[in-house]
């Protein structure tokens, strides 16, 4: 069978809190300060606020609902050790996603006594934190996307 074809049938999974966001105009989000413009979100602004809409912005969207896309869980005898390495590694590695691309964001970072769990606004962070952690430490990491890939949960574990 033809892949364009087969292609063709498959149902488009959109993330919710983006399908609003494909024909809109110049648009400011007054939590967080992002604009969109052009398609795209960005810390730049805009070329033109004059005529620019206030909207709140999927990622302060998903903040403010408590609905994260990217669960990243931190595992292991190693994790005990090296908290405060581990919590730089995160916060440095979400600092510069976040430069890049301002929906990408860390909603929470809990440390419990038996694993540290990282919340992010989309799954792209959630998975380069957990490359970031394999890259620099090693141990094992495990990933599940969930909702046609517009959700994930990263397992990493170093004992």
């Amino acid at each position: 069978m033809d892949k364009t074809r087969d292609k063709l049938l498959q149902p488009e999974h959109h993330d919710p809190y983006l399908k609003a966001w494909h024909q809109r105009s110049d648009t400011l989000c007054p939590q967080c300060g992002a604009a969109y413009q052009a398609g795209r979100w960005t810390w730049h602004g805009l070329i033109d606020a004059s005529n620019a809409e206030e909207a709140i912005c999927p990622a302060c969207q998903r903040i403010g609902d408590d609905v994260p896309a990217g669960h990243l869980e931190i595992h292991g005898t190693f994790f005990k050790k090296h908290q405060e390495e581990l919590h730089n590694l995160i916060r440095n590695t979400e600092k510069v996603e976040k430069d890049a691309h301002p929906l990408e964001r860390i909603m929470d970072l809990t440390t419990a006594e038996d694993h540290i769990l990282v919340t992010t606004t989309g799954i792209h962070l959630a998975r380069r934190l957990g490359e970031a952690l394999k890259h620099s430490y090693q141990g094992n990491l495990d990933l599940t996307y969930g909702d046609g890939e517009q959700s994930i949960l990263l397992a990493w574990r170093r004992d």
